[in-house]
């Protein structure tokens, strides 16, 4: 089994479609004007619009009502980041910080309010764990 992606569901896709391109540098691959993929060599981060949620069941999902998951992202240089969404993000939950477990950790909240964390692994164990698996 492996991971498909996460999907965020919203009622502004477009504004959250454009942030998350501008954050992440990842440019959306759009299905439908309800439906958006940021897809990295990792994963894929969906974005849906509050329309695609009956299609599922109605009621599952209510937008920008998040307080349990974080959207994460691995990057080569979070300080680098930082700065270059500085001004960009309004809602920095946490400056750049190595944490006890070895990665340098940016916290954020994007527009819908879910918590985003770029970081990257500094510590020689956090890199390892990281690291490409060799062939």
């Amino acid at each position: 089994m492996n991971l498909a992606s996460i999907r965020i569901i919203t009622g502004d896709i477009a504004r959250l479609v454009e942030f998350y391109e501008r954050a992440t540098g990842v440019r959306a691959d759009w299905s439908t004007e309800d439906f958006a993929e940021l897809r990295t060599a990792s994963g894929t981060l969906a974005i849906g619009s509050t329309r695609t949620v009956p299609l599922f069941a109605p009621g599952s999902a209510r937008p920008a009502d998040n307080r349990s998951v974080i959207i994460e992202f691995l990057v080569d240089d979070v300080d680098g980041v930082h700065r270059n969404l500085t001004g960009f993000v309004d809602d920095i939950v946490r400056e750049p910080t190595t944490m006890p477990w070895g990665n340098r950790a940016l916290l954020f909240r994007d527009p819908d309010g879910n918590l985003v964390n770029f970081f990257t692994p500094v510590t020689p164990a956090a890199v390892g764990k990281h690291a490409a698996p060799t062939r």
